[in-house]
């Protein structure tokens, strides 16, 4: 996150405080953003489910009656209904345990909420007391940590951190 904001090409950073404040201010604002898409996501994927779940009964039933029998048009209907609801409801299913938007939507809350009591931790700080290479290296480890968690959750997959950042991370956090 702290990589995305503006900055000089010179290399050098005349505020640092603003550019630490600036970088915990994008993450969490990333962190509510996808949280809130996230949970608008599992929320509408969950009702689809439950939705789709009983037209799905409801027509099934309908069509197993001898009142739809003797009514055609309505019994072809309820014929090709049943499997293209049914087709949906897989998709959806699919989709919503491929995505995992409940468990994205839970872990973005908490790493925004981890975020905040850095950012605050960082803010009751006297500013000559502030170490800005070990708040960058807070910052960094937040959001790295959730996107290794991502990609095991989603793809159950786990991507191994190079020797060289695993030195730098011990060497800022001393």
């Amino acid at each position: 996150m702290a990589e995305n904001i503006d900055q000089d090409l010179d290399g050098k950073i005349d505020d640092k405080d603003a550019y630490v404040h600036t970088a915990y201010e994008r993450a969490i604002g990333y962190y509510r953003n996808a949280s809130r898409s996230n949970k608008f996501y599992y929320k509408s994927y969950r009702f689809l489910t439950i939705f789709l779940g009983a037209v799905v009964t409801l027509t099934s039933s309908l069509a197993a009656t001898t009142f739809v029998e003797g009514i055609p048009w309505l019994d072809t209907t309820l014929d090709f209904a049943v499997p293209i609801i049914a087709a949906f409801l897989t998709i959806i299913t699919g989709l919503s345990q491929n995505f995992q938007w409940g468990s994205a939507w839970r872990n973005m809350m908490v790493n925004k909420q981890r975020l905040e009591g850095e950012r605050d931790r960082f803010l009751a700080t006297e500013p000559r007391k502030r170490n800005y290479r070990k708040e960058l290296s807070i910052l960094n480890s937040i959001v790295l940590d959730e996107t290794q968690s991502f990609f095991q959750r989603v793809l159950d997959s786990e991507a191994m951190p190079s020797e060289t950042s695993l030195a730098d991370r011990a060497r800022y956090d001393q």
